[in-house]
């Protein structure tokens, strides 16, 4: 593996998901990738198949030669990212990562909090 090429993709991708406001999960559930392999990449220590780069290219709304460190970006490559249509916000979808982590007594308790919180809000 080139670790050069390997800092430089993630190096690249980090600024440009850090631009966006995602966090690394966020990241790797839109790409389909497990989160801890989309670490390793950030950190330089894996490379990703074509697929996936093209793949990351589209998630984060980022030119291939940039990623690959061939062109530097432009001042301000990235607008903030609005929530595609139909796609959850990504605070929720880590709140669903923690719920899918709890078992069925916790879920069953978290579930009556925010039940009653609901019920006092809507007064």
């Amino acid at each position: 593996m080139n670790e050069e090429l390997a800092s430089t993709v993630g190096k690249a991708a980090r600024e440009a998901r850090s631009r966006l406001g995602l966090t690394q999960a966020d990241v790797a559930e839109r790409v389909g990738i497990a989160m801890d392999v989309y670490s390793r990449m950030e950190r330089g220590r894996v490379l990703p198949s074509v697929t996936t780069l093209r793949r990351l290219c589209q998630v984060l709304g980022i030119d291939a030669n940039v990623l690959l460190g061939l062109v530097e970006p432009p001042p301000r490559e990235v607008a903030p990212a609005a929530v595609p249509r139909g796609e959850d916000p990504p605070g929720l979808r880590r709140l669903v990562r923690v719920l899918r982590a709890l078992g069925p007594g916790e879920l069953r308790s978290v579930t009556q909090v925010v039940q009653g919180a609901l019920g006092l809000l809507r007064r």
